[in-house]
């Protein structure tokens, strides 16, 4: 049994196709993660898929369940945080967290036993008496999760669980999204950072217009662009001669970001000398020229034509690595 089964998902809002026919099927255990910009579909299919909203056409089952012919049965099963911490900021945390679990329909006694646990999993156990109006940004968001974690749920459903958060707490969220996964959780998560689907998914969903247009690891994406790239650098005044430089040496044309060109380098070193050689024959020095692997950007960018963050937060990876 697939722990998320959507066969040709569709849902409009007015002229609006939000999901043109997305299909997506994923095994329980596993971190899959939906990588894409704004506005590509992302929340769209994360409400579809716990019966916020239903859709056009298409089916969806989580756990086994159909999320529209047996909703309920469906929300018993899971675990949901949004872009926006759903907390009401004038209870403390342990009210927060006992009131959720009441909703799941966990004993008074129950419910508060869950609520230490939660706690004192996401480190709030010191902050659990105080009202959420005094939590930091990050502290709020670790509060979210934990509310999705109250009822144990099979399947845990994360929309951008990082956005709007600083490094340092995104970096805390991360750990605590891979002990989670490590202690058998079932885990989807959103993002349009692409640092975050590397490091946490086992398996990525490149979703963009409401498309899914690429699935795979992270490695099986990536190696899509062929192996090494040559990425280079140059002046505004000097990116229309570099273009044309470099595809005189490319078999397919340069994709182009800002001032930054890329091009694949399937013969790594050669492909970097002639690269060179092609740039000093129209007198163009880059500022920066490089042969590396290929990103998950390079891909998206591939794919797509435009990249797949809104902006960019270099972190270390560290932890959990994901299973190849």
């Amino acid at each position: 049994m697939y722990a998320v089964e959507a066969v040709d998902i569709v849902k409009t809002f007015g002229d609006v196709r939000a999901l043109d026919g997305v299909t997506v099927r994923f095994e329980p255990g596993i971190v899959y993660g939906f990588l894409g910009p704004n506005g590509a579909g992302k929340t769209t299919l994360i409400r579809v898929l716990t019966t916020l909203i239903k859709p056009d056409s298409g089916t969806a089952r989580v756990a086994g369940i159909d999320v529209v012919t047996d909703a309920v049965a469906v929300r018993q099963r899971i675990g949901l945080a949004g872009q926006n911490a759903a907390v009401d900021e004038y209870l403390t945390g342990q009210e927060n967290i006992e009131m959720v679990g009441r909703l799941y329909n966990l004993s008074p006694s129950d419910a508060r036993a869950r609520t230490d646990e939660v706690l004192e999993r996401i480190e709030l156990t010191d902050a659990k008496d105080r009202q959420v109006r005094t939590y930091s940004g990050g502290m709020r968001r670790r509060l979210d999760l934990a509310a999705s974690m109250v009822g144990r749920p099979e399947v845990l459903f994360l929309d951008e669980p990082t956005t709007g958060v600083d490094p340092g707490s995104r970096l805390n969220l991360w750990d605590l999204i891979e002990e989670l996964v490590d202690t058998g959780t079932t885990l989807l998560l959103t993002t349009q950072y692409l640092e975050e689907a590397d490091r946490l998914a086992d398996r990525i969903g490149v979703i963009d217009h409401g498309r899914l247009i690429a699935e795979g690891t992270s490695d099986e994406l990536k190696n899509q662009m062929g192996g090494d790239v040559v990425e280079i650098h140059v002046t505004d005044d000097d990116r229309g001669s570099a273009f044309a430089a470099l595809t005189r040496v490319a078999t397919e044309e340069p994709k182009q970001e800002g001032n930054s060109l890329t091009i694949p380098a399937p013969n790594a070193a050669h492909t970097l000398t002639e690269v060179v050689r092609e740039l000093d024959a129209v007198s163009v020095t880059p500022r920066d020229i490089a042969l590396r692997k290929p990103t998950l950007n390079d891909v998206f960018l591939t794919l797509t034509g435009h990249k797949a963050e809104e902006e960019k937060k270099p972190a270390p990876s560290r932890g959990r690595r994901r299973q190849s």
